[in-house]
């Protein structure tokens, strides 16, 4: 998952519930309809044997397709299973620990909220990107911390590490976030829930990055 001079690219995250097996077809004519970078497989309360079916069936899905499987919250699983990288919360256990499990050839992200300091400590602990946000209200989850494209633009003039902006993020409101220099602009129901189908949320995606 590289970022930098490739330009801003798509990183889709997974509903916050689905039937793997009804979503592998979804899933695969979602990334058929344009580029998308990664797909965060993030699965809340679920048991554990519904989260390996999900990853067993949607892993070569997206692999398949050129599209880096990161799994959320578990490293363990995402080594087991073998998928490209794992994303980390701040409360997801230890972040050095997880970098070593992974190893150098796995994604280890991690997210960061606003906060520049928590972007340098996950840099430290060895993440391959960092993620801040959220930038807009957000219906996936309670987001409780909130960021703005400055922390974008610090990051990308002081580091090399690829940055992700995520919460709320849609066709309409991305443009300040890729002018500030995100790497990946992660995405749920701009994608999902839009009205047209998740292909054509691919394809505005695509579109309005590529405009900004």
């Amino acid at each position: 998952m590289a970022g930098g001079d490739e330009g801003c690219r798509l990183y889709l995250i997974t509903p916050p519930a689905l039937e793997p097996r009804a979503f592998a077809d979804t899933l695969a004519r979602a990334l058929d309809a344009g580029d998308v970078a990664a797909l965060q497989l993030r699965l809340k309360a679920v048991e554990e044997d519904a989260l390996r079916r999900a990853i067993d069936l949607l892993l070569p899905v997206a692999q398949s397709r050129g599209v880096a499987f990161l799994l959320n919250d578990r490293a363990d699983l995402a080594v087991r299973h073998g998928c490209d990288g794992a994303h980390l919360g701040q409360e997801d256990g230890d972040h050095a620990a997880a970098r070593k499990l992974l190893g150098p050839d796995r994604t280890l992200g991690i997210t960061c909220h606003g906060s520049r300091h928590l972007a340098m400590e996950a840099g430290e602990a060895g993440a391959d990107y960092v993620a801040f946000g959220a930038f807009f209200p957000t219906a996936t989850k309670q987001a409780e911390h909130s960021a703005t494209p400055d922390v974008l633009e610090w990051w990308t003039e002081m580091f090399e590490l690829p940055a992700v902006a995520i919460g709320g993020i849609n066709a309409e409101n991305c443009a300040p976030l890729v002018r500030a220099g995100a790497d990946f602009l992660a995405v749920v129901g701009a994608v999902w829930n839009h009205p047209e189908g998740p292909e054509a949320g691919v394809r505005a995606m695509n579109a309005a990055i590529a405009a900004a």
